[in-house]
């Protein structure tokens, strides 16, 4: 065979003939939506044990932790809690913020809150207390490193082969992609102590060498921007803190009823269905509900603070609009960064002991993962029930939890559609299995063993 997923040949020397346990998906990474589509499986599987689904998950991390360098005193969540791991999918889960609420003994208190959007600490809690309770086989510690194609006698890839930095191997008729998003670095940083992602910036704080802190540079005008410039300016009170952004000023986020429609389940198939023209202009307008946007209270916060110093004439919050840095040099004791006004062209050079880059994310390229069976370049097809497209000769499957923004919409890479999203990939590996299985879903014991008749693909990760 010559195609980019061409198998050892049948009659060459000592084919590599892989044997063991075959589970019908491994989940790859195991954060907030692969830990949804667990407890979906755990649900299924209890409901209908005559056609359980057998899976397990890796995750390269100790343990289950959701973003905890960005769990920041106060910070509350921006969006409701029952767009949780469950409710969505099924309200009377178990697995429910309600729930959780229930067995720590705070429903009541949390109701007379009266708020639906909990602090980021108490939702990473609701997290891994549901990390903790799901029965899934959860492999933490250990991180894959490579996908490869297994071929029956047939030509057919109908198995996935994955590798683990370990050297184990387990094979699954799906795999489910849920590593999430890599930090966006600006071309002129170099990462190091002093200049560094938000996404471990309470990390970094303990980390930083100098012993006095006199100046901080953020860059950036989304929520974790704003979220990192008040943080600063409140815990380290005789530094000065530059918030420097391209705009004009922080804008709000639109979290308009209206607007935030944008976020249902139904939103993805009407978004699917759309010419990629259409969906792109649709997406591109509601940009405002999610991409570098502050919400509104965060924004009048900050410039009461600024103007009190104003009044006061002790400046420690410093605004620099439609600004950029255009260079960085570390030196022994800080980082000098070059800002240019883009407004008249000035440049200004401001030494600091740290410069925070709250830039963004963007998806992990999969190519590093999947080698030849990745597409090439940025995902742009993917079916609606999250699977990337395969050839005709590949017959297993990959999907996807995020990087399908341009596809499936805004809900890609949130926690909006977790819940829901879990259940549709739930319902596509199980209606794929009885089509190539007819009558086999609760035949477990002889479909659990790799046939000897497999051969390994040559699809190796680049």
């Amino acid at each position: 065979m010559t195609d980019r997923f061409s198998a050892i040949a049948g009659g060459s020397e000592n084919p590599e003939e892989p044997r063991g346990d075959v589970f019908d998906l491994v989940g790859i990474g195991f954060g907030p939506a692969n830990l949804a589509l667990a407890i979906a499986i755990e649900e299924h599987n209890a409901a209908q044990p005559d056609s359980r689904l057998r899976a397990t998950f890796f995750e390269r991390q100790a343990e289950f932790s959701w973003h905890p360098g960005m769990l920041l005193e106060g910070a509350t969540m921006q969006i409701a809690f029952p767009k949780d791991l469950v409710t969505f999918r099924n309200p009377t889960s178990s697995y429910s913020f309600f729930s959780y609420l229930h067995e720590r003994d705070r429903l009541v208190d949390f109701v007379n809150h009266q708020t639906f959007f909990p602090t980021r600490h108490e939702f990473q809690d609701y997290l891994r207390w549901a990390a903790g309770r799901v029965t899934a086989d959860v492999r933490y510690g250990t991180e894959i490193t490579a996908v490869t194609a297994v071929r029956n006698h047939t030509g057919t890839a109908d198995l996935f082969a994955i590798h683990a930095a370990d050297g184990s191997v387990v094979h699954a008729r799906s795999i489910v992609v849920g590593v999430g998003l890599r930090a966006h670095i600006p071309r002129w940083a170099t990462e190091s102590v002093r200049c560094f992602h938000n996404h471990r910036f309470l990390f970094h704080l303990e980390e930083m060498p100098a012993p006095e802190h006199r100046r901080f540079a953020v860059v950036g005008a989304g929520q974790s921007a704003a979220e990192v410039v008040q943080y600063l300016h409140t815990h380290y009170p005789q530094a000065e803190v530059h918030s420097i952004f391209n705009r004009f000023g922080y804008s709000p986020a639109d979290d308009s009823p209206y607007a935030n429609r944008i976020f249902d389940p139904s939103a993805v198939d009407e978004l699917h269905r759309a010419s990629p023209a259409e969906r792109e202009r649709v997406l591109t307008l509601h940009r405002g509900t999610n991409y570098s946007v502050v919400a509104p209270e965060l924004i009048e916060a900050l410039y009461a603070t600024e103007y009190r110093e104003r009044v006061s004439g002790r400046r420690r919050l410093f605004m620099r609009r439609a600004s950029e840095i255009v260079a960085s040099r570390e030196t022994a004791t800080g980082i000098e960064v070059d800002v240019r006004n883009n407004l008249d062209g000035s440049t200004e050079t401001l030494t600091c002991d740290a410069v925070v880059l709250a830039t963004g994310f963007e998806p992990a390229p999969l190519s590093p993962l999947l080698g030849d069976l990745a597409p090439d370049g940025p995902v742009v097809s993917v079916h609606r029930d999250y699977r990337l497209p395969a050839p005709a000769d590949v017959d297993a499957d990959i999907y996807l939890q995020g990087g399908t923004e341009r596809t499936h919409g805004l809900t890609s890479s949130l926690l909006s559609n977790a819940a829901v999203r879990a259940g549709e990939i739930l319902a596509s590996v199980l209606e794929r299995r009885e089509q190539k299985m007819p009558g086999a879903l609760g035949v477990v014991g002889e479909l659990d063993r790799i046939p000897d008749h497999h051969t390994y693909a040559t699809s190796e990760a680049r």
